[in-house]
C-alpha cells in the first residue's frame, strides 16, 4: 500500500478493497522527510481514480506557499489533474472541525480528505484553555478524529471516501500513538536512512505479511522513488 503515495501507484478506491467506516491512514514522520510530496501524491492518484469527485487537501497556507510540495518526476503541473483537487486553508483545529461537522451538507462527497501536519494546528496552550483541562491537545484530537470516523460513515453509505493525515515524530513513533490507534486503520512510517534517503513502511502486519517498504528521496526539487522492498526479498538477501 505504500504505492499508493507515488506517482503510477492505485489509490485505495483502485485495489478494490471494501469501504469502511474506519478508512483513516496516518503517515508520521520527521521534520523535512516529505510528508506533504507524499500526501500531494496521494490527492493526485485520487483524483486520477475519480474524475467525477474531488479531493479535498487541508492545510496552512502560510506553510503550503513557503514550502510547497515536490511533485514526482512525469507529473505535468499545467495537468488538469489539479483543478480536482481542493484546497482548503485552515487556521487552527477549529476550522478543521467546522469542516467536519458540516461534512453532511456537501452536495458531493470528496473521494478522499487529506490534512496536512494535523498535530500543528492543536496548540497544546490553546487547547487546554478551551476544555480547562492538561490534556486538552488530547481531546481535541481524539474529537476531531471522531468526527472524521462520523464523515467516512455517511460519505461511504453512498460510494467511497478516505481519509490521510500526516503528523510529525521526533521519535521513534508517532506521538500520542494510542489516541491514533483508537481511530486509524493504517500508519505508514518514515524514518532516514542516513545516506540521503527516506524508508516509507506500514506498521502493519510483520515479515510473514511480506510489507512493503518505499526508498524515495525528495531531491532536485522532485520526489523521486528509488524502489520498492519487500520484508520477504530482506530476509532471503540476509
Amino acid at each position: 500500500m505504500a504505492e499508493m503515495f507515488f506517482t503510477g501507484g492505485k489509490a485505495p478506491m483502485e485495489t478494490g478493497s471494501r469501504p469502511s467506516s474506519n478508512n483513516i491512514t496516518l503517515l508520521s514522520g520527521p521534520p523535512t522527510c516529505g510528508k506533504t510530496s507524499l500526501l500531494f501524491q496521494f490527492a493526485i492518484n485520487s483524483a486520477l481514480s475519480c474524475s467525477d469527485r474531488k479531493v479535498v487537501f487541508i492545510c496552512s497556507r502560510r506553510r503550503m506557499e513557503s514550502n510547497p510540495p515536490h511533485l514526482s518526476q512525469g507529473i505535468d503541473p499545467s495537468s488538469d489533474v489539479f483543478d480536482r483537487i481542493q484546497m482548503k486553508y485552515v487556521e487552527d483545529d477549529e476550522d478543521i472541525k467546522r469542516y467536519l461537522a458540516a461534512f453532511h451538507l456537501l452536495d458531493a462527497f470528496p473521494a478522499a480528505v487529506v490534512i496536512d501536519d494535523f498535530g500543528d494546528f492543536l496548540d497544546e496552550r490553546v487547547c487546554q484553555e478551551r476544555y480547562s483541562n492538561a490534556r486538552g491537545r488530547d481531546l481535541a484530537m481524539a474529537k476531531i478524529l471522531a468526527l472524521a470516523h462520523n464523515a467516512l460513515s455517511l460519505a461511504n453509505e453512498k460510494g467511497r471516501c478516505e481519509f490521510v493525515i500526516s503528523d510529525t515524530h521526533h521519535g521513534e513513533s508517532p506521538r500520542l500513538l494510542f489516541i491514533y490507534k483508537r481511530w486509524v486503520s493504517s500508519i505508514f512510517t518514515v524514518k532516514a536512512d542516513g545516506r540521503g534517503w527516506f524508508l516509507l513502511t506500514s506498521s502493519d502486519g510483520g515479515i510473514s505479511s511480506g510489507r512493503t517498504t518505499a526508498k524515495y528521496s525528495i531531491m532536485l526539487q522532485y520526489l523521486c522513488l528509488e524502489g520498492m522492498i519487500t520484508e520477504d526479498d530482506e530476509s532471503q538477501q540476509q
